[in-house]
C-alpha cells in the first residue's frame, strides 16, 4: 500500500509520528503542493490532505477527479476556510454554533448602528495570521480598521466564558481533547492542557462527532466554549488541524489511512463510529 501526504511540512509531529508507524510496512511519500502541481500515475492508495493553500486544494481536486481517496476531501477542506459558509451549514444542521454575521469589509462595521459590544471579529477566510479579535468598543474597532479596513469579516456575539477554549479533535471517529487559554482572554493565548474526553460535559463529544457528519470530515478540530451550565458553543471548525501531544493520535491517523487506503469510503469512517456511540 502507498500512502501520500499532501503537505509542505511532513515533519509536523502528528504526520511524522504517523509516518513512522506506517513506514514499518508500507510506503509513505510526500507531495509538496507548492512544487508538485501534478501527480503522475499510478496514484497512491490514499492521500492525506494537510494543507489549505489554493495549490493544495487544486491538486486534491485533480486527484479526486482521477479516482483517488483524499482525506479530508478538497471540498470539505475548502468549506472550513469560509467562516460564513461554515456558520450557515452548522446552523442549518442544528449544531450549537455561535451566531455569525458577514460583512464584505471590516470598514463597514464602523457605519453599522446596530453593533452591540463586546463582539468577536474574524477574517471571513480562515488562514494563518488571519484576524481574530475581541472588540469592546468603537475605539478598538477603529484601531483594527487601520490595518484591516478592506478585510472581509464575520462578527460573532461575545459569549462570557471562563477564558479557556475546549479543543476537541476527531480522527476517524476517535475524540481527543484539551483545554487552551483563549487568544481572546486577557493576556492572550496561553498553555494547552490535555483533557481526558471522559471528563467532558455530557453531549460535548457527541456534538464534535456530529460536526464530522455535517461537514463530511474525518480528521478535524472543533473549538468550543462553555456558554454557561455546561452548554457547548462551537466557535470554529478546522480541517486536519495540528493535533499535538495527544496520546494515541498518531495511531488513530495511521489506522484511518490504512482503512481508507484499503477501500473504505473516504467520508464515512467518522460517521459509522459516531452511530455506534
Amino acid at each position: 500500500m502507498r500512502i501520500a501526504l499532501i503537505t509542505p511540512e511532513p515533519g509536523h509531529p502528528l504526520l511524522a509520528a504517523a509516518t513512522a508507524l506506517l513506514a514499518r510496512e508500507y510506503r509513505v511519500e510526500t507531495v509538496d503542493p507548492a512544487v508538485d502541481t501534478v501527480v503522475a500515475d499510478p496514484l497512491a492508495d490514499v492521500y492525506l490532505l494537510k494543507a489549505r493553500t489554493p495549490e493544495a486544494l487544486a491538486l486534491a481536486r485533480d486527484l479526486e477527479r482521477r479516482g483517488a481517496a483524499v482525506l479530508n476531501s478538497a471540498s470539505a477542506t475548502a468549506l472550513c476556510q469560509d467562516r460564513t459558509a461554515m456558520a450557515e451549514l452548522a446552523d442549518g444542521a442544528g449544531l450549537p454554533f455561535a451566531r455569525t454575521r458577514t460583512y464584505t469589509a471590516l470598514s463597514q462595521l464602523l457605519a453599522d448602528p446596530g453593533l452591540s459590544f463586546p463582539l468577536v471579529v474574524k477574517s471571513r477566510r480562515s488562514r494563518r495570521h488571519d484576524l481574530v479579535a475581541r472588540v469592546d468598543g468603537a475605539d478598538r474597532l477603529r484601531e483594527l480598521a487601520r490595518e484591516w479596513a478592506d478585510e472581509p469579516v464575520v462578527v460573532q456575539d461575545f459569549t462570557a466564558n471562563s477564558g479557556w477554549d475546549h479543543k476537541l479533535w476527531v480522527i476517524g471517529g476517535r475524540v481527543f481533547a484539551a483545554l487552551r487559554r483563549s487568544e481572546l482572554a486577557p493576556g492572550g493565548r496561553g498553555p494547552t492542557r490535555s483533557l481526558d474526553p471522559a471528563e467532558l460535559p455530557p453531549g460535548w463529544a457527541a456534538s464534535a462527532l456530529r460536526v464530522g457528519e455535517v461537514f463530511a470530515l474525518d480528521v478535524y478540530g472543533v473549538d468550543l466554549i462553555d456558554a454557561g451550565g455546561a452548554r457547548p458553543l462551537i466557535v470554529d471548525v478546522n480541517a486536519f488541524p495540528g493535533v499535538r501531544d495527544q496520546a494515541g493520535a498518531p495511531e488513530a491517523l495511521a489506522e484511518l489511512a490504512l482503512l481508507v487506503g484499503g477501500g473504505a469510503r473516504a467520508v464515512s469512517v467518522g460517521q459509522e463510529r459516531a452511530h455506534a456511540l
